[in-house]
């Protein structure tokens, strides 16, 4: 089965742009900037509650804990939400009436929460839409962690921040370019 694509700040850029014209533009930013700013799955992403997300002042949590079952392989974890993710979020939050902590954090149309399956789809339609071919749900993952180990982030943190047990699973994840490499031999 072929890789998730890693995207270019160029292409998340287009498919903002592409989201920020629909219905839901806030809902659908901070899904997508979930996906890439924290690292989580699509399935974890659809399982979020706004308890999960509110403390119970309302604030925002800086981090999330995903029970055994939110998550895959059922291993509960801890997902560190940096500040600028918090802000979409907040964005987000001001268009929600209700914050029951037990109602889906991401809403659809009908304000019920997405099946992992459903949220799936709506990445990858979104992403086509936006014209970004061969993207999937699993692109915002990939991208966090392949960004992750270009800034010098050491394999160890980045399995720890993606959930894996192994860090032979998380060497998959991280992509490379020739830009990449040109700028690790300058390294030198």
């Amino acid at each position: 089965m072929a890789q998730a694509k890693t995207f270019t700040q160029s292409e998340l850029d287009q498919v903002l742009r592409f989201v920020s014209t629909r219905k839901y533009a806030l809902r659908d930013r901070a899904i997508i900037l979930t996906s890439f700013w924290s690292g989580m799955r699509c399935g974890e992403i659809s399982k979020l509650k706004m308890g999960d997300v509110l403390n119970d002042d309302g604030s925002l949590k800086n981090e999330i804990r995903l029970s055994a079952e939110q998550t895959k392989g059922s291993q509960a974890r801890i997902v560190f939400i940096p500040q600028k993710l918090k802000d979409e979020w907040a964005s987000y939050l001001a268009t929600r009436m209700m914050k029951n902590r037990d109602i889906p954090f991401f809403h659809t149309d009908d304000r019920l929460g997405f099946s992992s399956n459903t949220l799936c789809q709506w990445f990858f339609w979104t992403y086509k839409r936006a014209g970004i071919n061969n993207a999937s749900s699993h692109s915002g993952r990939r991208t966090f962690i392949t960004n992750l180990a270009n800034k010098g982030v050491g394999v160890r943190v980045l399995a720890s921040l993606a959930g894996h047990k192994s860090i032979a699973v998380t060497q998959l994840y991280i992509d490379t370019n020739d830009d990449i490499k040109r700028n690790a031999v300058e390294l030198i």
